[in-house]
């Protein structure tokens, strides 16, 4: 049994199963962890009391988007952070809610989780046409189980974001150039890394000389992006306030590479001896490189130890480091990590896929800065599309490493109920 997907090509029902399942259990583990759990946690430092409400679920940048939809944008040339900042996209799908006579906060949680939703049954079909139905399952599973995938619930714009890339992705592989230039023109209207399908289209017609329609469509995938700008000169006569702003949302400390320099001795040394710019814990330290000479030594020893040992082992060292180093280390192996795969997998992804992914991990590298790079890292479809197609060669590491992945969401969950930073 099968269906006619948005554009055009059929979605089975095991795709929009398997997709729902996953996706109600990942929200359902999200919404305990803030409506049950954080609640009745003391407050942290910099922390706020968790109401239980969706109140919860609206913090940090949902402000912004609810701001924009109800009142507008705000721009000055005075150096100070504006939400022009904030690209139009989900602003817009607010607004159309709350004229239906939805609540702002209503509107927007309802247009980011059920364009998550649809993003997941996209990628499924999407992948499982391309590379088989087992690297389909797993890329769902990443993607749906990642840590980051709380952006998808919350009021943000993941998930918008993922749907429409994924969607012009796959339009655009089956040649299908009207809807992947309605699809690309919707993503970078949603956020700036957007408009890297302009470049990743450009180059696959190109190297696949698929002709006049291909090289229209790649152009016109940018037009968000150009009449946001039109926007901006129109209405504060600054064509690029979006990117002239972004300066005032960055901590200037946190120059080129400084921002890695800080994570790298955050995991190694600790946080205290970044802040303090001494080893206040030498046991820090020691117990970083006991972790390292550990997993060397299991790794010389894997023969004898066996599949089985080895794996857990990994595992459990894994786990301990995690629970050493927190949020640094989890932020560096997803950005690391997913450049990682984006190249190792260039190959055998889709060229468009590829392109696009290669293109977005330069971009989101190319700032030098640490900063929601692991969120902006998380929206970049192919990598799932690759994490699937590793995981479905060596499922047995796939069902811990997603285990981890859950336990993370919760913990990150949490941490965003409580205003803390999450990403």
């Amino acid at each position: 049994m099968s269906r006619r997907g948005a554009w055009g090509a059929k979605i089975t029902h095991s795709a929009v199963g398997f997709a729902i399942a996953h996706w109600a259990l990942s929200r359902l583990l999200i919404l305990i962890a803030i409506w049950l759990v954080a609640p009745v946690l003391p407050i942290p430092a910099g922390g706020v009391v968790v109401p239980r409400d969706w109140q919860a679920l609206i913090r940090w940048d949902s402000q912004f988007y609810l701001q924009i939809a109800e009142t507008g944008y705000e721009y000055a040339d005075d150096g100070k952070a504006y939400n022009i900042a904030f690209f139009p996209a989900l602003p817009l799908l607010i607004r159309a809610g709350m004229l239906l006579g939805l609540p702002p906060e209503a509107a927007g949680l309802l247009a980011n989780n059920l364009a998550f939703l649809a993003a997941l049954i996209l990628l499924y079909h999407w992948v499982n046409e391309r590379h088989g139905q087992q690297a389909a399952r797993w890329a769902a599973i990443a993607l749906v189980w990642c840590p980051f995938s709380l952006f998808g619930t919350v009021l943000y714009t993941e998930g918008v974001f993922l749907l429409v890339s994924t969607a012009a992705l796959a339009s655009f592989d089956r040649k299908q150039y009207g809807w992947a230039a309605v699809w690309g023109a919707l993503a970078s209207a949603t956020r700036l890394p957007g408009l890297m399908l302009v470049p990743a289209f450009l180059f696959v017609s190109w190297k696949e000389q698929r002709g006049l329609p291909a090289y229209l469509c790649s152009l016109a995938a940018g037009t968000g992006a150009l009449f946001y700008s039109l926007f901006c000169w129109l209405q504060f006569s600054e064509l690029l306030a979006f990117l002239k702003v972004q300066k005032a949302w960055h901590p200037h400390e946190l120059a080129y590479g400084q921002a890695w320099l800080k994570s790298l001795v955050q995991i190694t040394l600790g946080s205290a001896t970044w802040k303090s710019g001494k080893i206040l814990d030498p046991l820090y330290p020691i117990a970083v490189l006991a972790i390292c000479a550990i997993t060397c030594l299991i790794w010389r020893f894997r023969q004898q130890l066996g599949k089985v040992r080895t794996r857990w082992g990994f595992c459990v060292l894994a786990l301990l480091l995690w629970i050493l180093a927190g949020s640094p280390l989890v932020n560096v192996v997803m950005v690391l990590g997913s450049a990682y795969l984006a190249w190792h997998f260039r190959r055998e992804l889709r060229p468009v896929a590829a392109a696009y992914g290669l293109l977005s991990v330069a971009l989101i590298l190319g700032t030098g800065r640490t900063i929601s790079a692991e969120r902006y890292m998380y929206a970049v479809v192919p990598v799932a599309i690759a994490f699937g197609i590793l995981l479905s060669r060596y499922p047995r590491w796939g069902y811990p490493i997603c285990s981890f992945f859950a336990l993370l969401l919760f913990s990150l969950a949490i941490r965003f109920s409580q205003q803390l930073w999450a990403g």
